[in-house]
């Protein structure tokens, strides 16, 4: 088979990285047309900022995809380069060389990606192999690297990934996930261990493993994608674009410090958001969203933000520290600044924060019937809500807001603007003292039913829930997501009509508010009585 054969396969259709299926919900293959977005992205700041010059025709550049999975970042660099090289170096074999090893290198995640990476770059699973495109290599690895590495091991966890060594030590036989480019303090040396030579990358891109299992402890995961982005920049490159979820611009376990330095950097330069991950992963969830970026090292400013939703589109350039947290949608930044400006307290000062009683969500120690000493405790099971009764003297958390009157609201709500116009929030419950509840609800207390009656009044309220969903990107709706809802009277029945006038929303913003969030029917849900 020819050299032009061998390459031009790479055209035929389908391609077959549109139909592998993905490894996991947490490491996943990008898309070919996926990753042409964030490529075609990169060219045109290239080009903006080098005098209308053309990346893909420059043959000194140097690519690193630090997470390879399927290849498909290199394949589609090395299919440009191809093309953009073609007056430089008119003989197609030896253009295909000088590319594939003097400008895209690769670290894989896995023994079973490196074999499918080298497959996709070189046509061969090993890049001396028969059908490979190139032979100058040394070994078969090419430049795509991977060989197992193992995790530092400190008491329970991994020193560089906090993956628990209870789950993850354990023999030489099964995939340990030490991604190798996350586990070194020197990544520069490192790159040097791995290809032979000290270099530097011009650009780095790629999508890395999102979560690492039970990192957090239990059966929780923990996220990682971050420490990825944070090794690629000690690499010191002059572009960085990665494809993360997008929980990360207002939430995620142990990512405040990483949020805050993104937002704050003044290097991004592109950010490019979808709120629904099928939109770009079709046969995957992802919680949040997806998103990718562009990091430039010579950009100091405003970043463009580009929010993707179905067929509709928005963009705007902003500065993205403003808030603690992203705000996703540029129309919703005049209302939250009149809100922050009345200078009113959080509604969060009578609001518990997760397992209010310290009783968790499926804790069944409790009498279906009342006893001497006992108080309710709603729960939910099966989906239903139920109330029990418990011994006072159990509750050992809150025990002060046993007597208060309770608004009680589900922890969880709806997956965090998937669809439009969003409930945002889960159906509140008024709960009568004494009484407590499980890890399903948070808690809303005050002293009198009229209270109450008034704070479930405004948590129904739209605007009540727009200032929520503006920080809230997953299902989980936990304490800090109430964090820019202002504190009200509670002497009074609120209404949208009502918010809508003390914070002076102009019609544009209430038309807005009223579009996205989708109207609360109490109808089918009782009071305990």
């Amino acid at each position: 088979m020819s050299m032009q054969a061998n390459f031009t396969l790479r055209g035929r259709n389908p391609d077959v990285l549109t139909c592998i299926a993905n490894l996991s919900n947490d490491e996943v293959f990008t898309p070919p047309e996926f990753a042409n977005r964030m490529l075609d992205t990169l060219a045109e700041a290239w080009a903006a900022d080098n005098k209308g010059a053309d990346i893909w025709a420059d043959k000194t550049v140097r690519f690193l995809d630090p997470c390879t999975k399927s290849g498909v970042f290199l394949r589609e660099i090395t299919s440009r380069l191809t093309k953009g090289l073609e007056r430089q170096i008119p003989n197609l074999e030896k253009r295909v060389n000088h590319i594939l090893t003097k400008q895209v290198f690769g670290i894989a995640t896995t023994h079973l990606t490196s074999l499918l990476a080298r497959r996709s770059l070189y046509c061969s699973k090993h890049a001396l192999g028969e059908h490979s495109i190139t032979k100058s290599f040394a070994d078969d690895d090419g430049n795509v690297w991977f060989k197992r590495i193992e995790h530092t091991w400190g008491e329970t966890k991994c020193e560089f990934c906090e993956a628990p060594k209870a789950i993850l030590d354990r023999g030489d036989n099964t995939e340990n996930y030490a991604y190798a480019f996350i586990h070194s303090g020197d990544i520069k040396a490192r790159c040097v261990e791995l290809f032979g030579d000290a270099m530097q990358f011009d650009v780095v891109i790629g999508n890395p493993p999102y979560q690492m299992k039970g990192g957090a402890g239990g059966s929780s995961d923990s996220s990682i994608y971050h420490l990825f982005v944070q090794q690629a920049m000690k690499l010191e490159p002059r572009y960085l674009s990665m494809v993360i979820p997008s929980r990360w611009l207002a939430g995620g376990r142990g990512l405040d410090d990483f949020r805050k330095a993104m937002l704050g950097c003044k290097q991004l330069r592109r950010l490019v958001d979808f709120p629904v991950s099928r939109e770009v992963f079709p046969n995957v969830e992802v919680k949040g969203g997806i998103c990718y970026f562009l990091w430039s090292a010579e950009h100091a400013g405003e970043c463009d933000v580009t929010v993707i939703r179905g067929k509709e589109e928005t963009t705007s350039t902003r500065q993205l520290d403003e808030f603690e947290v992203f705000v996703r949608d540029p129309r919703a930044i005049g209302i939250l600044r009149k809100v922050l400006a009345a200078g009113d307290k959080p509604v969060t000062n009578i609001l518990t924060a997760d397992t209010p009683f310290g009783l968790a969500t499926n804790f069944d120690g409790f009498d279906d019937k009342k006893k001497s000493g006992s108080v309710a405790l709603h729960y939910v099971r099966g989906g239903r809500r139920d109330v029990g009764f418990v011994q006072r003297s159990t509750i050992t958390k809150n025990a002060n807001l046993i007597d208060k009157w309770k608004v009680l609201v589900p922890k969880a709500g709806s997956d965090g603007g998937q669809k439009i116009p969003d409930s945002v929030l889960g159906k509140p419950w008024i709960s009568r003292p004494p009484s407590v509840a499980t890890q399903t609800f948070l808690a809303f207390c005050v002293e009198t039913e009229d209270e109450a009656r008034s704070v479930q009044s405004y948590y129904c309220t739209k605007f009540f829930r727009h200032l929520v969903s503006l920080r809230k990107l997953t299902q989980d709706a936990l304490r800090p997501m109430y964090g820019w809802v202002p504190m009200q009277s509670w002497n009074r029945s609120w209404t949208d009509a009502a918010l809508y006038k003390k914070y002076k929303l102009t019609k544009e913003e209430i038309d807005y508010v009223e579009t996205v969030i989708r109207p609360m029917d109490l109808t089918t849900e009782a009071d305990d009585e």
